[in-house]
């Protein structure tokens, strides 16, 4: 995928999907379970896309990186699976956009990026919207809630420790050492919940499908956004995520948007407008590294 502006706009997609898989798979496995087996059926398919060819001496190289992204990933997956059965998708990837708060601020402070007044504006507005959206009586203090925020701020974190020591990893090597990684930290989660049940057909069926998009593509593309883009600027134009997710969640499991909600999810759609506009030279024209060797 050569134009960033593609490689963005896929990301929202399957990005937006992420706490609706983690609904759809609740009636098969439980939810330890179902974020396990998505992330060892996504290792197995990236080695196989691999085709078997992966270069252990990277593992050797970064093993103390991957290390803490496989902690920092497994406790944020578990966690997220587990907060669907106390909030909907849709509120879920709502308060998931607590993210511009840490990565931005991660992005400034840590890895020295900066934003323009402009960019910092729209930001703010984004940032104004999410908070409207999110701070709502009997909900944002719901242990689903906290759940998500929590998750949130791991994932945050687990970024810029990325953005700043990985970027020189060979990228089909990198997916999967992170993606094994992970793996093996939710199995030992799933295990310790004892959580650990074996899916019905149906079942392995969606898990697979949910690997494919959730794990596969998706951080495929995360990934390749956050070598080619600012973390500051990814975390802001990710704020359009719950947008998509809200969506979803209104056609698969019914329900709407309050008027509250309608008014955060446009403020932060403005901000995010504002802010990609300003970037417009950072989305068109800079090189991708190759995704599979």
């Amino acid at each position: 995928m050569t134009d960033p502006r593609l490689l963005v706009a896929g990301l929202l997609l399957v990005d937006s999907l992420y706490y609706i898989f983690a609904r759809l798979l609740l009636p098969f496995v439980p939810p330890a379970a179902g974020a396990m087996y998505m992330l060892v059926l996504g290792a197995v398919q990236i080695a196989v896309l691999m085709r078997g060819r992966i270069d252990l001496a990277v593992l050797r190289r970064h093993k103390w990186l991957f290390l803490a992204v496989g902690g920092l990933v497994g406790v944020n997956t578990n966690m997220g699976f587990v907060a669907v059965k106390y909030v909907d998708p849709g509120t879920a990837s709502l308060l998931s956009r607590a993210s511009i708060l840490f990565g931005v601020a991660l992005g400034l402070v840590w890895l020295r990026e900066r934003l323009s007044r402009l960019e910092v504006m729209g930001a703010a507005v984004a940032l104004a919207g999410v908070i409207v959206i999110s701070v709502q009586p009997g909900e944002y203090l719901r242990w689903g809630s906290l759940l998500v925020i929590g998750s949130t701020l791991l994932y945050a974190v687990h970024s810029a420790m990325v953005k700043r020591y990985g970027g020189d990893i060979p990228f089909g090597e990198f997916m999967f050492f992170r993606v094994a990684s992970v793996a093996g930290v939710l199995v030992l989660l799933a295990i310790g919940q004892g959580a650990l049940v074996w899916p019905t057909p149906l079942g392995w069926g969606w898990l697979m499908f949910a690997a494919t998009v959730n794990v596969v593509i998706s951080r495929g593309l995360y990934y390749l956004a956050l070598r080619r883009l600012d973390m500051s600027l990814l975390t802001i134009i990710l704020t359009l995520t719950p947008v998509m997710t809200w969506l979803w969640s209104i056609a698969l499991f019914g329900g709407r948007p309050t008027r509250q909600e309608i008014v955060g999810g446009i403020a932060t759609l403005v901000g995010v407008l504002i802010v990609t506009s300003s970037r417009a030279g950072l989305l068109s024209g800079r090189r991708s590294p190759r995704l599979w060797r």
